[in-house]
């Protein structure tokens, strides 16, 4: 093999010390040393890291060591394994430094490993590789240049996770073929001055021992143009000549044909060994020479030769020709079935190993989940979509499989419950339920340490107290909302009567708000106001305190008309926070939230599972998470008021929720369930 290795103007190191320079890169090319590290072949490590600090400046070598030392420890074991035991030696190592907390280099590392093993006899060989930021791999072969990194291509992923580096592609190699790495601003600069079409085109010449000096002159044709640039370029040739290695410094502001991936690399992570084949380039047909004399050998005895009837075929009756040819249409039949069988199963391996890639990427993302928001919204993302793809398989797949899609669609379930908090209660705790003969509640409202549960078919309400002490009381009244509002609780009846309730329990005399519409479903007091949602006409009325049993006249809180949204539930904390949906949509609800009336952001939660049925939402000013009743989900969703999900608490108990309140002292969470009513500790 030869290697040719071109630094553009590279760091150095006294301007790196004293934070001048913050980029840092460099190649590192290992040979192997001894016999059995030949079997291993060899290893290039191709690095770079932006925004780097001066105490980061060996961050590449020190790492570039620990891959190298580790590889060719296990000089036991094939290469595709030594390389994933020293990647797994990098992600401690950098999870290791993460965690004593240094993670400058979190988003900004680029680094590529290659392996590469030749067979001296043929020239052909063995490629290794992973590469996780900004770096670009290409094989050149006969004059073409294929893009050998695409499967590694994670889209919208940052920062780059601790264990990207399981993920590795293997392929063969023939004599001859080039391997080109490049930086970022390097490819850039090659596209730009057409400098990769050129080398493809130039590769064949490049081969020649009288023009093994053509890659240089190349680059020394556009000198002008890479002086402006920073980065690395390595070229290997997978050639039987003896190990050359050439590095070159260039200092001082010193249209690509497309191929099927799939034909020449393919992924090697999570598939099953019994599925596991490797990609070869060539098929060889073993050569049987002939006239070869058979080698002497005992002599053989002498044998009566059968004699064999044929009276029996030379007038076959009928019957046997149709039964003859009944066996070859079966026979034919079943070779074509067998096929068709074998195609659809290999069809389904392929659609299984992409479903592991996906696991796998989802896996490296969830290292630095603790770090990176982002890293954990994508690796839910990833797991849903797998989990997605696992259903539909199931509904179709062969017998012979549905084990494996079992064990996989277990192992995404786990993860996916982990990633969203989702906590499954078997046996929640009841904390009352009510006698159908005596009450049958639709809401509850909490006021004072006691629970007041109401309905709009009744004319009584019940008030159940922390030691789970009950009364009906009586109030003549048929009343559809309610809400604490400064020292008291307030109920609604329609069309427009506000009656509160006094500490003796008797009720007040009825307030009657002006311009009442019958469509209120909603109510939530705030700064001695009162905002119903009117979600028939999608709207926010606010009613203003003015004084004593005084209340202004109704307005519209928003500041322009609302289109084309459906509101089913409100909350307030200084800011009002709707459940929505889109009309005319199957989409999940959204959380959308207002201020001054006016539209601030969209919550889209990305959970699992998905919901669809969202009825209410609670928080308060002095809360700091939004709490969503989900009943088809039979679950409550607790997220922060960023969207980011903080538990969920499922119960196959929960099977008929119509409303829930939380208390502000302690975080308690009381559900009501049909003529049940549980209580959930959600401080805990």
């Amino acid at each position: 093999m030869q290697v040719f290795e071109f630094h553009f103007n590279p760091p150095k190191q006294n301007r790196l010390a004293a934070g001048k320079d913050d980029l840092i890169f460099d190649s590192f090319c290992f040979e192997p040393k001894n016999v059995y590290e030949k079997r291993l072949g060899s290893l290039y490590v191709i690095g770079l890291l932006k925004n780097a600090l001066p105490q980061n400046a060996r961050f590449l070598d020190v790492l570039a060591e620990k891959i190298k030392e580790k590889y060719y420890k296990s000089s036991s074991s094939s290469p595709e394994r030594s390389l994933r035991d020293a990647l797994k030696s990098a992600n401690e190592y950098l999870e290791k430094i993460a965690k004593e907390g240094d993670v400058s280099w979190l988003g900004n590392l680029s680094l590529a490993v290659v392996s590469l093993t030749q067979n001296q006899k043929n020239g052909s060989g063995e490629l290794n590789f992973t590469k996780v930021g900004d770096l670009k791999l290409f094989l050149l072969r006969k004059g073409h240049l294929v893009d050998i990194d695409h499967k590694l291509k994670y889209e919208d992923i940052e920062p780059y996770p601790l264990k990207i580096f399981g993920n590795v592609v293997s392929g063969k190699l023939a004599e001859n073929d080039i391997v080109l790495a490049l930086s970022k601003d390097v490819h850039s600069a090659f596209l730009k001055e057409n400098l990769l079409n050129e080398i493809a085109a130039k590769s064949m010449e490049m081969l020649l021992p009288e023009k093994n000096k053509k890659f240089r002159d190349i680059l020394n044709g556009k000198k002008e143009q890479l002086a402006k640039i920073s980065g690395i370029c390595l070229l290997i040739v997978l050639n039987r000549q003896t190990a050359l290695k050439e590095t070159e410094t260039l200092g001082e502001k010193s249209s690509l044909a497309t191929f099927s991936f799939k034909e020449i690399f393919r992924p090697l992570t999570g598939l099953p060994q019994k599925i596991k084949k490797t990609t070869n380039f060539f098929r060889f047909s073993k050569i049987i020479e002939k006239n070869k004399p058979i080698k002497a050998g005992r002599p053989l005895g002498k044998f009566k030769r059968p004699r064999i009837s044929f009276a029996f075929f030379k007038k076959p009756g009928k019957k046997i020709i149709l039964i003859l040819i009944l066996a070859a249409f079966l026979a034919l039949g079943f070779l074509l079935f067998e096929k068709k069988e074998m195609e659809e199963v290999k069809d389904f391996q392929s659609r299984i190993e992409q479903i592991r890639e996906k696991m796998d990427r989802a896996e490296s993302l969830l290292s630095v989940a603790e770090y990176s928001r982002p890293a954990e919204k994508n690796a839910n993302l990833l797991y849903q979509e797998a989990w997605q793809e696992i259903s539909s398989l199931l509904k179709v797949v062969p017998k012979s499989l549905t084990k494996q899609i079992t064990e996989l669609q277990n192992l995404v379930l786990e993860n996916l419950y982990q990633l969203n908090k989702l906590t499954e209660i078997p046996e929640p705790d009841l904390f009352f339920e009510f006698e159908a003969k005596e009450f049958v509640p639709q809401k509850l409202t909490l006021f004072k340490d006691k629970i007041y549960f109401f309905t709009p078919y009744s004319k009584n309400m019940f008030e159940l107290s922390e030691n789970n002490q009950g009364e009906i009381i009586e109030t003549g009244k048929e009343f559809s909302l309610a809400a604490p509002f400064q020292d008291s609780l307030v109920f609604f009846s329609k069309p427009n009567e506000i009656i509160i309730l006094k500490e003796n329990r008797q009720l007040g005399e009825p307030l009657y708000l002006k311009e009442p519409t019958a469509n209120f479903n909603a109510l939530v007091s705030y700064r001695s106001n009162f905002y119903f949602l009117d979600s028939e006409n999608d709207s926010v009325i606010k009613y203003p305190f003015l004084n004593g049993t005084n209340w202004g006249n109704p307005q519209s809180w928003f500041s322009s008309e609302i289109k084309n949204t459906d509101f089913t539930s409100l909350a307030i904390d200084g800011s009002i926070w709707l459940l929505s949906r889109k009309k005319e949509s199957s989409d999940n609800q959204t959380i959308e939230r207002y201020h001054n009336g006016s539209f601030q952001e969209t919550l889209n939660l990305e959970i699992f599972p998905p919901a669809l049925t969202f009825s209410k939402i609670y928080t308060a000013l002095d809360l700091a998470e939004l709490y969503i009743l989900d009943p088809g989900g039979k679950r409550v969703i607790v997220t922060d008021k960023t969207g980011r999900v903080l538990k969920q608490y499922q119960s196959e108990k929960f099977d008929n929720l119509l409303d829930f309140a939380v208390s502000e002292k302690d975080k308690t969470i009381y559900l009501l369930n049909g003529l049940k009513v549980y209580r959930i500790d959600s401080a805990q």
